[in-house]
């Protein structure tokens, strides 16, 4: 382990830079934030960090601890603070072979197992570490996995940077909208807004009708056909507060960042309502399109003018009525808003393809490690002090 801050240290002569926490990320070391204190002579020796040591960090929170990447700066520029644990390897082994044993114990939980917990900080333990068995192959193999896992990573990277890219192309395509003309909102509506029905807790329970609450959706496209709380209703109450395919649902009260949320209702499998804290609109067909509405009201225009017109009470925001009559709408016909659905549906659902081809490779990834660790001898890991 590194050396301890110390307010002596701070303060001393022989001011060196060193490594902490915060400058070790998974895989990778961050030199952007990098603070001083006072070592020695013999201090650097002993904690001067050289290419290939590893850095694992050594207090962090249960899933973090042990993260660790590879030091790859000159000899002797940086040393390293007492929330790391260095792992100097030996000539038997491979610095990047190591780093991706490390990453996959990482993963697996080995490090939060062996991990002591105080207070909400996690404590890898350099002996505890020391004690884990560590994966011992011939060069030849280690050197044979790092190339497949490198191999398997630069797919990984090239998709990662692909699925970017698409984020882009899809904030250019909704920014689109911005320059659109705009009406009102209430200009394609055929009815509400109408807000929801409000039942007391002893109205729930395990049978009744479906209720949309405002954990049932997220703001975007939604599933009511299953996982939503029942509630004790009278068959008037059902005709009045029933949803149907279509309808918009926005929510008129919650934390000032989520007032406005909204959805388009998909398919439903038995009558549903929907609670108070939420109004439903019904647009006209000639119009609009649900989910074109949807879209547009998740929208940074839409989102800001509900954020404007929020009514502020303690941690709780609201909107009425007539916020939402006199949201902007853009001015476009119902095949314009189709041609602009079809165009964002396009990068969404080859950002989707590519998720799934960067899911497949992270499997591939792990089993290949998993591979490795179940062959080959078995040997302690060291790590220098």
């Amino acid at each position: 382990m590194g050396k301890q801050l110390s307010p002596a240290s701070r303060e001393a002569a022989g001011q060196f830079p060193y490594l902490r926490v915060a400058n070790v990320h998974l895989g990778r070391i961050d030199y952007a934030d990098v603070n001083t204190m006072g070592f020695s002579s013999r201090e650097r020796e002993i904690y001067g960090l050289r290419p290939g040591d590893i850095l694992l960090n050594e207090g962090q929170s249960l899933e973090l601890v042990g993260r660790s990447a590879v030091y790859e700066g000159a000899d002797g520029v940086y040393c390293f603070q007492n929330t790391l644990v260095r792992f100097r390897p030996s000539e038997q082994v491979l610095s990047a072979y190591a780093q991706v044993i490390f990453e996959r114990w990482l993963a697996t939980g080995v490090f939060a197992a062996i991990a002591k917990q105080t207070t909400s900080i996690a404590h890898l333990g350099s002996e505890r570490f020391a004690a884990l068995d560590f994966p011992l192959l011939p060069l030849a193999e280690q050197r044979r996995i790092v190339e497949v896992i490198d191999a398997v990573s630069a797919q990984e990277r090239a998709i990662e940077a692909s699925i970017a890219k698409l984020d882009m192309l899809k904030v250019s395509v909704m920014a689109e909208l911005a320059s659109m003309e705009l009406g009102a909102f209430e200009g394609i509506l055929e009815r509400g807004p109408q807000n929801g029905i409000y039942k007391p807790a002893s109205s729930y329970g395990s049978e009744g009708t479906p209720i949309v609450r405002i954990d049932s959706f997220r703001g975007g496209p939604s599933d009511f056909t299953r996982n939503l709380l029942r509630v004790s209703l009278s068959a008037g109450e059902v005709e009045r507060y029933g949803l149907v395919t279509g309808d918009v649902l926005i929510n008129r009260v919650n934390t000032p960042e989520l007032v406005g949320k909204s959805t388009a209702v998909g398919r439903l499998v038995e009558p549903t309502v929907f609670e108070s804290n939420m109004m439903r609109c019904r647009v006209r067909a000639d119009r609009a399109v649900p989910t074109f509405v949807e879209t547009w009201l998740g929208s940074s225009l839409a989102k800001t003018h509900f954020r404007m017109r929020a009514k502020s009470a303690i941690s709780q925001a609201s909107i009425n009525r007539s916020d939402v009559r006199s949201c902007p709408f853009p001015r476009l016909d119902v095949p314009r808003q189709l041609n602009f659905l079809k165009r964002l549906a396009a990068v969404r659902d080859q950002q989707q393809l590519e998720e799934v081809e960067l899911a497949k490779l992270g499997d591939l990834n792990r089993g290949i490690i998993d591979d490795l660790l179940d062959s080959g001898g078995r040997a302690r890991a060291r790590s220098a002090p």
